[in-house]
């Protein structure tokens, strides 16, 4: 009688935080709600007048990240 002994499959070591979609994804939809919200301000116009950047920046940034395999 022979005793078949499994081997657990190799682990994939750990990414980077900045390489995992999971995370990434969450700071790039918090920039586009800071973005939002910087837009809706009526207090400083230096929140407006980067707004926009910032909302473009997050929109770019999730499109990227949604690539990522997770």
């Amino acid at each position: 009688m022979t005793h078949l002994i499994e081997t657990p499959p190799p682990s994939r070591p750990k990414r980077p935080l900045f390489l995992r979609r999971g995370p990434m994804e969450n700071i790039a939809t918090m920039l586009i709600a800071i973005g939002f919200l910087m837009l809706f301000q009526p207090f400083l116009l230096v929140l407006y007048s980067y707004s926009l950047v910032t909302l473009l920046a997050g929109t770019a940034m999730f499109i990227i990240v949604s690539k990522f395999p997770e």
